[in-house]
């Protein structure tokens, strides 16, 4: 019988009629955290956050779930700490992407790499974009700290550009905060219809948000703006 317990407890074996002790290596406390916390993301984002329980996590981590209990200690935490993960890592694929260069090349990096992320981990989208903000706050106070994050770095890198083409160092991050809120707000969209159109790349999401709006943000870096009828 083995009588290892969970996280490297040891057993009992008999070799050459010795009793001897048998263990395993214990696992990092960071990697069965992050095996706890992929079984999450992958239940919240199939089964939903009120559907979903800490037996079926526990399972699929392949821990007991008192385990899960004392490295996170409610199914509250549980779903906020996968929230502060995917959102962090969704800004840093997007912020990595971005290098110096024209804007429209810097938007274009930066989208391919929202749509590439966000199809490569649809549960974790699942979770920030779908899930999170139904349940409630505090769930979607975190997301909307995510999308406050990429709203002021697209805010920023439209700003920027706008000033090397007006040649005006002091053009308020005011003028482009909308249109980033707007282009943040199509992608999220986008980003649920390419996850659903499994012949939609990421490439050809990207391209269909940068045809829609760079005509208008091309513009507008020319100093050219629409002005409603009086």
């Amino acid at each position: 019988m083995d009588g290892r317990g969970e996280d490297g407890a040891g057993g009992v074996g008999d070799v050459g009629g010795e009793a001897v002790k048998v263990r395993r290596k214990r696992m990092p406390r960071a990697e069965r955290e992050r095996q706890m916390l992929d079984a999450a993301v992958r239940t919240f984002g199939q089964r939903g956050y009120r559907a979903a329980s800490m037996d079926e996590i526990a399972e699929l981590a392949g821990v007991s779930k008192p385990l899960v209990y004392l490295y996170l200690n409610s199914k509250e935490e549980l779903f906020t700490a996968c929230i502060r993960r995917e959102a962090a890592a969704l800004t840093r694929a997007v912020r990595g992407a971005v290098a110096p260069g024209p804007a429209d090349r810097q938007l274009w990096d930066g989208l391919r790499a929202f749509f590439e992320h966000t199809g490569r981990h649809p549960d974790a989208w699942a979770v920030l974009h779908s899930q999170a903000r139904t349940v409630g706050e505090p769930f979607a106070a975190e997301v909307n700290a995510l999308r406050a994050e990429l709203v002021a770095f697209v805010t920023a890198l439209l700003a920027a550009a706008a000033r090397e083409a007006h040649q005006d160092p002091s053009l308020p991050d005011r003028e482009v905060a909308g249109l980033a809120h707007a282009l943040v707000g199509a992608a999220e969209s986008l980003a649920g219809w390419a996850n659903a159109e499994p012949d939609v790349s990421a490439r050809e999401a990207a391209a269909t948000l940068m045809n829609f709006a760079w005509a208008g943000l091309g513009d507008l870096m020319e100093g050219r703006r629409w002005s409603p009828p009086s």
